[in-house]
């Protein structure tokens, strides 16, 4: 029987301990989140708020929904949108229909279901706006199955099912790049203070941190009006490529968090005059963006971590979850790396795994276990890139774990050398990746038979767009020699 909704309680987890339910604020001191909607008519009025943006993600993780009067917010009003919001490509189009991809027969309403835990202030805008993520669900309440937020909760359910809880620590690399609106050049990073263009080779530069100090301080402002914490900021390889760390936590409050920090981020470069792109491979010739995942798993009912044992020495379920990910993982990539663009970043000599190997502290590896206690044992998946959904990329990896523990799956040995030389161990493009998908079993009993063929068939509907573009290299080498 479908789950009916209910707005989410924020949890403040551990990498190395639960640490249960988060306290709420004091609805005029919190700047993130109220317990219910007397709370959220005081949190309103008291910030003056004459606005409220009421959003969800789509498939793409692009935010979708509706603005309205803080008045009409707090008046029971019922929201609605079409339910094939979730069957258009992220360029817009419908693909055709096919045995698994159907439309809704009447297009009939979805409604939204604010989310009152993740209230918070819009704080570029110059009137007084407030935002509110909202889950989807059905006329009678029911859980919509194949919605991003609704994926990843179902996931974690079947976590809770079993007594456990997973926790999460998301690391997001982006590129700041120069204010481009014809698609067809080249994009270029974009002047700094010293009034040059940085260059690559500024892994962890804090003087390439420097050259955008404004910026980053409008990030760190954004982030603290929304509530967001940031761990660390970072200079990453490329010219102009940042890494923003998130403290670890709850699966779906961390996937909120990327959801709104991508938008705060690309709010705060628009104010300076530049873009911020989480596309997996902007540039030529330079490393691509990433999303990797820390994942741990606590039991609930004691706060230990269960991939360690009592003696501190790692469980089997450490390695369960291991054997699942190096067995699943690439039938599930493309939740992962959704678009043309992200294979381009899976690409051998690039910085970014081409494997499903895993090994310890090895960062050529897919699936990497940092040096850690017993307590903070953890598997980072370095496959996601950063142009993918959070809810989905996060649901595929901790999906892809439970199954290896509910199936006993053990892993290969770790490697210990350099991990992506010889063959590539994954789809190599966006078509074979949906295959994948749809061809693993086990991956419905995750995500649902009516998600999959939902997704795939969006999927096939981009592919066909991106055939229809002839690109630079065909014009370059095919015009006048073949």
């Amino acid at each position: 029987m479908p789950r009916k909704e209910t707005a989410s309680t924020s949890t403040q987890s551990s990498v190395l301990k639960s640490t249960g339910t988060a306290p709420v604020q004091p609805p005029l001191t919190s700047l993130r989140g109220v317990s219910d909607w007397r709370e959220a008519a005081l949190w309103l009025r008291t910030r003056g708020i004459e606005d409220i943006e009421c959003i969800t993600p789509d498939l793409a993780g692009v935010p979708r929904g509706k603005m309205m009067p803080s008045s009409k917010f707090t008046s029971n009003t019922s929201l609605a949108l079409p339910s094939a919001l979730y069957r258009h490509t992220i360029s817009g189009e419908y693909p055709d229909e096919t045995a698994s991809f159907r439309y809704e027969p009447r297009d009939s309403d979805l409604k939204l279901v604010p989310d009152l835990s993740t209230i918070s202030v819009v704080p570029w805008e110059t009137d007084p706006t407030a935002q509110v993520i909202c889950d989807v669900v059905g006329t009678s309440g029911e859980r919509v199955p194949y919605t991003p937020r609704a994926v990843l909760k179902n996931v974690v359910e079947l976590y809770r099912d079993r007594g456990w809880r997973p926790v999460v620590a998301p690391e997001i690399e982006f590129y700041l790049v120069a204010k481009n609106d014809d698609p067809d050049y080249p994009l270029h990073p974009p002047k700094g203070r010293s009034g040059r263009a940085i260059l690559g080779g500024q892994g962890y530069s804090i003087a390439g941190i420097n050259e955008f100090d404004e910026l980053i301080d409008d990030i760190y402002h954004f982030s603290e009006k929304q509530g967001l914490e940031i761990d660390t900021l970072i200079h990453e390889e490329g010219p102009a490529q940042l890494e923003i760390n998130l403290r670890h936590g709850d699966p779906v409050e961390l996937a909120d968090q990327v959801f709104m920090f991508k938008r705060t981020i690309r709010e705060a470069a628009l104010k300076h005059g530049i873009y911020a792109t989480f596309m997996a491979k902007p540039m030529q010739g330079q490393a691509g963006s990433a999303m990797h995942i820390h994942q741990s798993v606590v039991d609930i009912e004691t706060g230990r971590n269960i991939f360690s044992d009592e003696d501190g020495s790692p469980s089997k379920e450490f390695f369960q979850f291991i054997g699942g990910m190096q067995h699943y993982v690439p039938r599930a990539l493309v939740m992962m790396a959704p678009y043309v663009n992200s294979y381009r970043r899976l690409t051998p000599d690039m910085a970014a795994p081409v494997n499903n190997a895993w090994g310890y502290d090895n960062r050529t590896t897919a699936f990497r276990v940092p040096v850690s206690d017993a307590a903070a044992r953890r598997v980072e998946n370095r496959l996601p890139s950063s142009d993918a959904n959070p809810y989905l990329a996060l649901a595929a990896s901790l999906g892809c774990g439970l199954l290896g523990i509910m199936k006993g799956i053990e892993p290969e040995p770790p490697t210990e050398h350099t991990a992506n030389e010889g063959t590539i161990d994954l789809p190599r493009g966006l078509l074979e990746a949906v295959s994948e998908l749809e061809g693993e079993p086990a991956l419905a009993e995750v995500f649902g038979e009516e998600f999959i063929g939902l997704y795939a068939g969006v999927k096939r509907g981009e592919f066909e767009t991106f055939m229809q573009v002839i690109s630079p290299w065909e014009r370059e080498f095919l015009l006048l020699n073949v």
